[in-house]
């Protein structure tokens, strides 16, 4: 519940965004969150009970933030659609693509540990800045988690999530309204040139790179190898299921599927599928409730989400850095892996995850040779 809670919360804001800047009405916005909350929901319980793995389904936030910079395509929303519709075709095709899901296999251990890391990193500074930013808010939180983690450790992040949405409840304004549910809103597509190439392409580039090969990498992290390109395939075609209704992307998840895969979601790696499938079932209840949730979520700071996720993702994120530095020869590459992906360097639309990816196999690759040249 943790897991939907925070991938709903830290980054609705940057879908509803993207949408409308490439021309969806509030209605048609609304609709596309639903849809793909829905879609992403539906998606991870199907392939966690089929591989009995945690698979853990997101919306492409990086594709999101690459529709907010992007002006409105001429045929407005509806050209938007048929190119969302074209990304989730590209996807499906990737799936199919054998060296594609042999690429993904093949990636270091050392190395996805390190890109982890590097995602981590900024998330779990943000129980610091939380209490630099709303102390009264942020302090009492973490306080309730430190507090039941040193007697029951697994109940420590559900603690600190029902005290902030206590909190929250008590700081809402009396008589606002809540509208409880979104309408779907069906958006016939227009076939584009230029949206074809200014926003299919590149969603589909950043889609793949900074969400479904993150995510299969923390798969892996965790000892978990279902196979690449039907994970790519099914989450292309739920793409597709969603994009009529005003949703972008249905991808892998890469910072909620540490929640899930991790030894705190269950001691034993084979219960860990239970997870993904609560994390979707979650999903598909907020996407019904999307205006209720909606309502709730929009009272909060945003870093006092980001400060809840940061506090469930410190165990994660130790373990990561283990992971990355425990062998001597390549850990320079590491290093480099972690330190690209935690500077936020991004370049194209596509996020430092895949970068930092690049550098350290670039770095890993020198090395190798600088060895067999000696």
């Amino acid at each position: 519940m943790l897991a939907a809670f925070v991938g709903f919360a830290s980054s609705f804001a940057v879908v509803l965004k993207g949408l409308t800047s490439v021309g969806a009405s509030p209605a048609q916005a609304a609709s596309g969150l639903m849809a793909l909350s829905i879609a992403m929901g539906i998606c991870a319980i199907v392939l966690s009970l089929w591989y009995r793995d945690p698979i853990s389904i997101a919306w492409s936030t990086p594709g999101g933030a690459l529709l907010a910079a992007s002006a409105m395509p001429d045929g407005g929303f509806q050209a938007a659609v048929g190119a969302f519709l074209l990304s989730g075709v590209l996807i499906v095709i990737a799936g199919s693509w054998r060296p594609l899901g042999r690429a993904v296999a093949a990636i270091p251990s050392l190395l996805a540990n390190a890109m982890l890391a590097g995602v981590l990193l900024n998330l779990c500074l943000a129980p610091m800045r939380a209490v630099a930013i709303t102390p009264a808010l942020a302090l009492p939180i973490i306080l309730s988690w430190a507090i039941v983690w040193r007697f029951w450790r697994l109940y420590a992040v559900p603690a600190a999530v029902v005290v902030m949405v206590g909190l929250l409840a008590f700081q809402r304004t009396t008589g606002q309204a809540v509208d409880w549910l979104a309408e779907p809103v069906l958006v016939l597509p227009i076939w584009s040139t230029s949206a074809m190439i200014g926003l299919a392409v590149p969603l589909f580039l950043v889609t793949m790179a900074s969400q479904n090969i993150p995510g299969m990498a923390v798969l892996a992290v965790n000892g978990y190898s279902p196979p690449a390109g039907k994970l790519f395939q099914i989450t292309g075609l739920f793409t597709l299921l969603a994009a009529p209704f005003g949703g972008h992307a249905v991808n892998l998840a890469a910072i909620t599927a540490a929640l899930c895969a991790g030894p705190d979601a269950h001691p034993d790696p084979k219960q860990r599928y239970w997870a993904a499938v609560t994390a979707g079932a979650t999903y598909v209840i907020f996407g019904l409730l999307a205006g209720a949730a909606t309502s709730l979520i929009a009272v909060s700071p945003p870093v006092l989400i980001e400060a809840v996720a940061g506090l469930a993702l410190l165990g994660v994120l130790g373990g990561a850095l283990m992971g990355a530095v425990n062998e001597t020869n390549g850990r320079e590459a590491a290093l480099i892996t972690f330190l690209v992906t935690a500077s936020g360097l991004s370049f194209f639309g596509i996020s430092g995850a895949f970068w930092g990816l690049l550098a350290g196999g670039a770095m890993r690759w020198l090395t190798r040779w600088r060895t067999t040249a000696d």
